[in-house]
């Protein structure tokens, strides 16, 4: 029998009955393992709790902090080492195998971790969605997501998603994927991309106007592979026709038809995603940083004329 290894492993969930069990049979290399539930209404919990995890509930004020930081602020781990895996994803032998060669004599405070993400049942290998680097291994002492001043924007969820560790030290790269795989429908990765939309275009109207970038990891073209992106995205938000030029750049451009019908329909529907971002950032600024704050009428509506007796 394969050894425990001293990881603690953070997993963020709200009714994921479809993804638990694989993802925490995924994670079963671990000696702890912690998920953190907002209050789910299907068999999250029960499946949790049948599998070994321990079952922490959050229950979120609206603004800050938020699921991940929370946890890593609040939770009991008693390894100095932490790993954060989302409900859709799993980590392979091979990666724990390298996990367990890299926390016995680290050079590195952190490591950032390679998605491999699946799309229809098939690997979007193209279209500049791999490699897709996000920082989940590191000391839990040293790492904390930065607060992108998103708060305000009501119907984001309440976990950070986009967001990314800022890590005290230096930070090392691992070679084995972690896989990105969602047993749900599409109907749960519209409706995950519409919150999302909200949150990119607070951000958008923060890169506009030069809000919310204290403390947040930096714009640098010449830096790692987050820094790039930012820069990147500063001069992504002042483009025309966005959603075009996202379904030109990532089928085109980033070869994103040598995926098949799957990249075909990932393409368009990041497109679409674009396009939502876009007419929400409009709202932003049409109300002054905020989404439909349109006010409600004070009067009373004015009676409805009654036929003569």
């Amino acid at each position: 029998m394969t050894s425990k290894l001293p990881v603690s492993v953070l997993i963020p969930a709200k009714n994921e009955e479809e993804n638990l069990p694989a993802c925490l049979a995924s994670v079963a290399r671990a000696d702890e393992v912690f998920v953190v539930d907002s209050q789910s209404g299907d068999r999250s919990v029960e499946i949790s709790e049948n599998l070994g995890a321990n079952v922490v509930q959050f229950h979120f004020n609206g603004r800050w902090p938020k699921k991940k930081n929370w946890s890593l602020e609040n939770l009991p781990f008693h390894n100095e080492w932490v790993l954060i895996v989302d409900c859709d994803e799993r980590i392979t032998p091979e990666l724990w195998d390298e996990i367990a060669e890299a926390i016995k004599n680290p050079d590195f405070n952190g490591y950032y971790l390679n998605r491999r993400v699946f799309f229809l049942g098939k690997w979007i290998r193209h279209g500049g969605k791999y490699p897709d680097w996000n920082l989940r291994l590191f000391r839990h002492q040293k790492g904390r997501y930065e607060n992108l001043g998103t708060e305000e924007i009501r119907n984001t969820g309440d976990n950070e998603v986009h967001e990314h560790v800022v890590l005290e030290g230096k930070v090392g790269y691992l070679k084995e994927d972690m896989l990105h795989i969602d047993f749900r429908d599409l109907f749960h990765w519209l409706e995950r991309h519409n919150r999302y939309s909200n949150w990119e275009a607070r951000v958008y109207y923060n890169l506009l106007t030069g809000m919310g970038e204290s403390g947040t990891i930096g714009a640098n073209l010449f830096g790692d592979s987050v820094q790039r992106k930012r820069f990147l995205k500063k001069v992504w938000v002042r483009l025309p026709f966005k959603p075009l030029l996202r379904f030109v750049l990532f089928y085109f451009i980033r070869l994103g038809f040598l995926d098949g019908k799957a990249g075909y329909i990932y393409g368009r529907l990041l497109s679409q995603y674009e396009y939502q971002i876009g007419v929400k950032l409009f709202e932003l600024r049409q109300f002054g940083g905020r989404l439909n704050t349109t006010p409600a009428p004070t009067s009373a509506p004015a009676p409805v004329p009654q036929p003569d007796a």
